[in-house]
């Protein structure tokens, strides 16, 4: 059996969690510029969450280890400011942004 290399990814997910900064919308920049060229499948009629938000909302989810049904669930708790960091729009008249439904993650992912 050959040995198996290390990934990157670990030692990048505890430089994450070693930052004592809190992240900016300038952080997550360089994500946005990979994750807008991902197609949306989805039809244009009726549309309320850009994909580019639920997308960057998804890899967050995940990347804080959720999985699954998890990672609708980190997006529904998550805090305001994260969600307009992440680009939800905030509702005109309550200012709050409201958070998609399990099934629109779902269908998108």
């Amino acid at each position: 059996m050959p040995a198996r290399t290390s990934s990157p990814i670990p030692s990048a997910l505890e430089q994450l969690g070693s930052q004592t900064d809190s992240l900016t919308s300038s952080d997550v920049a360089d994500l946005r510029r990979f994750l807008i060229l991902v197609t949306d499948p989805r039809d244009a009629r009726g549309l309320r969450y850009p994909a580019v938000a639920l997308l960057c909302a998804a890899v967050s989810a995940v990347l804080t280890g959720a999985r699954s049904l998890a990672i609708s669930e980190w997006i529904t708790d998550a805090p305001q400011y994260a969600l307009g960091v992440l680009g939800f729009e905030a509702d005109p008249l309550t200012g709050l942004r409201p958070v998609p439904h399990a099934a629109t993650v779902r269908r998108l992912l």
